[in-house]
């Protein structure tokens, strides 16, 4: 099944998961989004891919807090 940033709260809710695949599947979420970006997209489409990012980051960070605040810290 293909995830997405409104999916971010049911995958931390997901109780079979372990937090691993929690993880994998929000940095894909996040993946997906950079790798669907290209010279054509404006900037509110690169903004909105940047919020999109940051609240995977967030939700990263609910899992593992270092992971989460490191993701959050580089980002430029």
């Amino acid at each position: 099944m293909r995830y997405n940033v409104d999916d971010i709260q049911k995958i931390l809710d997901f109780t079979s998961w372990n937090d691993k695949k929690k993880i994998d599947t929000l940095l894909e979420i996040d993946a997906t989004l950079y790798c669907n970006m290209g010279l054509e997209t404006t900037k509110t489409q690169r903004q909105e891919t940047k919020r999109g990012s940051r609240r995977i980051y967030n939700a990263i960070k609910q899992i593992d807090s270092v992971m989460g605040q490191e993701l959050l810290h580089f980002m430029d």
